[in-house]
């Protein structure tokens, strides 16, 4: 099976700013091109941090909550600098959290929601940015027709990688909701090939009705 992967669904058309970009024109560059975050690159085309709307919302925020009055102790040094901050170094969140064309889908989902980020920069083997990928670019493999769905898992699950006769399990996937009917070989088939179908692209749910011929699980 051939999962769909970063390369596949990132946007390569990617705009970055450099380390000393301006305040005004990093919020120039998100209005223009339409995004919510930029990458900030090195000399070299490579991400050294991420620059999003809500790395420059703390400016407004920290003026309105200042009093003019010196820092509280409790305040986060780190956090009054990005307040401060006038140029992508000193806005930016760091280090970049990246992705690799070759990444699968999932592998991209795991980390945005380990980091809690919107989107990752694509880098290269040599870490120079290649592309985008955010949460909606991900989204897409749900996109896919029902019908090429169940031919995947007819050919190339249940045939090829299972080795199971077609006839004997039906395949029916709706809206990415798949449910099998029929017969199996063996009973720890029946796990495997649940399984298998979970990590088909674009299948949401997998439902079965199955019986099996015989109980391989069985200690004797």
């Amino acid at each position: 099976m051939r999962h769909r992967t970063v390369g596949d669904v990132m946007s390569s058309a990617v705009v970055g700013v450099q380390r000393g970009t301006l305040f005004k024109e990093i919020v120039q560059v998100l209005h223009e091109h339409d995004v919510t975050a930029v990458p900030v690159l090195d000399g070299r085309g490579r991400p050294v941090g991420v620059v999003s709307e809500a790395d420059l919302l703390r400016k407004p925020s920290g003026r309105a909550a200042g009093t003019g009055l010196p820092p509280s102790p409790r305040e986060d040094p780190s956090e009054r600098a990005k307040v401060e901050a006038t140029t992508a170094e000193g806005l930016m969140t760091s280090p970049a959290v990246c992705a690799r064309p070759g990444w699968s889908v999932v592998e991209a989902a795991g980390v945005m929601e380990r980091h809690r980020v919107k989107r990752l920069p694509v880098v290269d083997d040599a870490g120079r940015l290649v592309g985008i990928v955010s949460r909606r670019d991900l989204l897409t493999v749900f996109l896919r027709r029902d019908r090429a769905i169940t031919e995947e898992i007819v050919e190339e699950v249940l045939v090829r990688t299972m080795g199971q006769r077609p006839s004997a399990v039906s395949v029916h996937t709706q809206h990415g909701q798949v449910v099998l009917s029929g017969s199996v070989d063996r009973r720890s088939a029946v796990d495997d090939l649940v399984r298998l179908c979970l990590g088909v692209d674009g299948v949401v749910s997998v439902d079965h009705r199955l019986a099996y011929d015989s109980d391989d699980t069985v200690v004797r």
